[in-house]
């Protein structure tokens, strides 16, 4: 497969010309176009085309992840394409983005992150308490669930896909009784807490509900051996994002993290201090394991691996074994 910069394809070798690759969900391109935003801010001559692409994981809304490949179903066509030399740059929700990726490819920097918060939307402005029993809480992600579940497990969860206006649609409908959404795409697609369809939304607390590794972060990757491309995305980089975000896919990556596994995490920095919360969790809510880090930003990586190392002692081989059947 094509790698390097002699290989490209021909229309892209004009000087100043930056193709953009992302998925073509409306949140998805908001962020492109952010990305995009800022490139221009530092290099108006540059010429940015943004291209939309279909991932697999897009085509397939019937069922969970876990069930037809994982995250890296989100980021193989745009893999391909940087790889192939049909796009220079590729823009990617953190939280998608596979611990390991292709050779040949490199993530260079992420954009400082939004809020990674989760969001509670109930139909008709009902809360988690509010629910009655038996009441279908609407989402695909099993760490939504299994930490529902693990405050309220008799109501019960079901897969929710879809673009945020779709699954809000969903919602209105009568599909289920309430969903959960990330509070950072809400911010990107420009809808407010409070008003319109998120009227009785309620940012979850931290202690109820633990992020995604990497949520709220949008990280950007092109080809290893493209320095234009690095030299482009350097100044764009945040360094307490990759800090925190680098700690959680740590952990994520020490738990051998996939879409079977409920596992949440979150890092914060204080000066050159990073603090890191890490949970795993059974599918049903039942099981839960938790652990915390301190220490100095340079050892970011370092604690990530060592939290997401106890957890694994935590749980033992038979948690993560029946994970998988």
């Amino acid at each position: 497969m094509m790698s390097s910069a002699s290989s490209r394809d021909p229309r892209l070798t004009a000087p100043g010309r930056v193709v953009l690759a992302t998925r073509g969900s409306p949140l998805a391109l908001a962020q492109a176009h952010q990305l995009r935003g800022l490139l221009l801010a530092q290099g108006p001559a540059l010429e940015i085309s943004i291209e939309p692409m279909r991932t697999t994981g897009d085509k397939f809304l019937d069922r969970p992840l876990s069930e037809i490949g994982g995250k890296g179903l989100f980021t193989k066509e745009l893999d391909e394409a940087l790889l192939a030399g049909r796009a220079d740059i590729a823009v990617h929700s953190m939280k998608d983005l596979p611990t390991h990726l292709p050779p040949g490819l490199t993530l260079v920097v992420m954009l400082e992150r939004e809020d990674p918060r989760d969001v509670w939307i109930g139909r008709h402005g009902a809360t988690l308490a509010d629910l009655p029993a038996g009441a279908l809480v609407g989402t695909a992600s099993l760490r939504r669930g299994a930490q529902i579940l693990h405050q309220r497990p008799d109501l019960c969860t079901g897969i929710f896909r879809g673009n945020v206006q779709t699954r809000l649609k969903k919602l209105a409908a009568g599909e289920a009784g309430a969903t959960l959404l990330a509070l950072a795409g809400l911010h990107r697609l420009g809808l407010k807490i409070g008003e319109g369809e998120l009227a009785g939304a309620r940012v979850m607390p931290m202690d109820e509900m633990l992020p995604a590794p990497g949520q709220g972060a949008i990280g950007i990757v092109c080809r290893a051996d493209d320095e234009a491309m690095h030299d482009l995305l350097a100044p764009l980089g945040h360094a307490a994002t990759m800090t925190t975000v680098t700690a959680e896919r740590a952990a994520l990556e020490a738990l051998d993290g996939s879409c079977r596994t409920p596992i949440a995490a979150f890092a914060e920095t204080d000066g050159n201090i990073v603090s890191l919360q890490v949970a795993i969790f059974s599918p049903d809510g039942k099981k839960s394991f938790r652990t915390a880090r301190s220490g100095v930003t340079r050892d970011a990586q370092a604690m990530g691996q060592d939290a997401g190392g106890e957890l694994r002692r935590q749980a033992g081989p038979t948690f993560f074994a029946e994970l998988m059947r």
